[in-house]
């Protein structure tokens, strides 16, 4: 375990050697899978990282059950998995033991701030849907998938963050998990399709005369037709439209957390100026916010977030 784990675990109060080991292991999933969540999530102050997380662990743990395509599971096997891990989390709830650490750490973080637990099963019926859905016919298919996927860890989070106004906040946490989301699903399309699934509206691609044949196609080819350039202008452009929903709820949130979300904010937001700077090329490489910028956002947010604890500290 890093110092820096350890000093977080300290900061928050979490004494148990075996839920400091659990909580450790679902940091570590977030710095090696989540660079960009792992970075602003530096901004908060020690004691909310390890709830953190431990959400984007558990979130993480799904994802890993869904998409891991070369273990050679079925479906039917994954659906069984994704099941045992409802199960395990249930049990985790209640007081009971768990065979996960990651699972041990999200319960926990929901005791301690009070999460509701019923967040939970919308979303891990969004991830069952992953084992058999592969196409959304309309935005409305596609909205009920991301309710479930994105939506609800905004509002789980939340409550870890801290907000005056928390009634006020929620449908704006909701938003910005939902522009996060959509932001995966631009830059990810490639690598999704290869695991045959298409997280955009098939009837919005088709205004634009794509269809999965076509995104096949651009993937073989390495070439980007001019249909498929204009039907991703057109969900970039919906996609911020979301980002600008969310952003007032950032107001909302308490001061010492406005940092974080902030620097998510700019640096996923920053994933779609990649795409377009890309002329929309996403179907052969990953956009990524380079790092130099990454730094840029961080470095005078993290000044920000220091400053803002000093002053609440010399408040109480």
């Amino acid at each position: 375990m890093s110092r820096q784990s350890e000093a977080e675990l300290d900061a928050a109060g979490i004494t148990d050697p075996g839920l400091r080991a659990a909580y450790a292991e679902s940091r570590e999933l977030n710095s090696s899978h989540g660079r960009t969540y792992f970075l602003a999530t530096r901004l908060l102050s020690p004691d909310r990282r390890p709830a953190i997380h431990a959400l984007y662990g558990f979130a993480r743990l799904a994802d890993e059950i869904v998409d891991d395509l070369g273990d050679g599971r079925s479906a039917a096997a994954r659906g069984a998995a994704l099941e045992d891990l409802g199960i395990d989390l249930v049990s985790a709830f209640s007081g009971g033991p768990s065979t996960s650490p990651v699972v041990r750490a999200v319960a926990d973080t929901v005791r301690r701030y009070g999460i509701d637990q019923r967040l939970f099963s919308p979303f891990l019926t969004s991830m069952r849907m992953d084992t058999h859905v592969t196409d959304y016919p309309t935005s409305a298919d596609l909205d009920r998938y991301v309710y479930g996927s994105a939506a609800v860890i905004g509002l789980q989070v939340l409550p870890v963050l801290g907000s005056p106004d928390p009634e006020a906040a929620a449908p704006r946490a909701a938003t910005l998990g939902v522009a996060f989301q959509l932001t995966n699903f631009l830059r990810d399309i490639g690598e999704d399709l290869d695991r045959d699934r298409v997280y955009l509206p098939a009837d919005e691609l088709a205004a634009f005369g794509v269809d999965r044949e076509l995104l096949q196609h651009c993937r073989r080819t390495r070439r980007t037709d001019p249909r498929l350039r204009r039907a991703l202008a057109h969900l970039v452009a919906r996609t911020r439209a979301t980002y600008r929903r969310a952003e007032p709820g950032i107001a909302l949130l308490a001061p010492e957390s406005r940092d974080c979300v902030r620097c998510a904010f700019v640096l996923y937001g920053g994933i779609l100026d990649e795409i377009v700077a890309a002329d929309y090329d996403v179907l052969h490489h990953r956009a990524r916010v380079p790092k130099a910028r990454r730094l840029a956002v961080a470095a005078p947010a993290l000044a920000h977030a220091v400053w803002t604890r000093k002053i609440g500290k010399s408040d109480r």
